[in-house]
């Protein structure tokens, strides 16, 4: 799949976009694009789970459920300090987006994927402070 930058980025403030449709429609809950909404984050993952948990961990809701929240994370991140999209299909098998932002890559989808699938203590927020927290020195 090739993508120029700009329809990537494109890609993934709807994506974001979705994140706070799909959060407001399923548990009424407002994201406002602030850092004090990645808290919400954390509940809202596991809240799929909690609401939704056979249909969550099909591999389709995964997916999207993963990009949706780690476009909205990254997004703040974007807002906040910079970084452009980009997919990388280094494994053709396993392409993924990441965020790129002074030679590093954050992989916020990813993040999410570790919180609703391996270990609910992950917390996405403190992912997001400890990359705002290196780039901000």
């Amino acid at each position: 799949m090739q993508m120029s930058q700009e329809e990537l980025t494109e890609l993934m403030v709807d994506c974001a976009q979705n994140a706070v449709i799909t959060t407001q429609q399923e548990f009424n809950i407002e994201l406002d694009g602030t850092d004090q909404s990645l808290e919400l984050i954390d509940e809202v993952i596991l809240g799929w789970l909690a609401r939704y948990r056979n249909e969550a961990l099909e591999e389709n809701a995964i997916f999207t459920l993963c990009n949706i929240y780690g476009a909205y994370v990254g997004e703040i991140f974007r807002s906040k300090i910079g970084g452009n999209w980009n997919y990388d299909v280094s494994d053709p098998d396993a392409p993924y987006v990441v965020l790129e932002y002074a030679g590093n890559a954050f992989a916020f989808a990813g993040i999410c994927y570790q919180r609703l699938v391996n270990d609910s203590d992950i917390s996405i927020k403190s992912y997001f402070e400890q990359a705002v927290a290196n780039k901000m020195q």
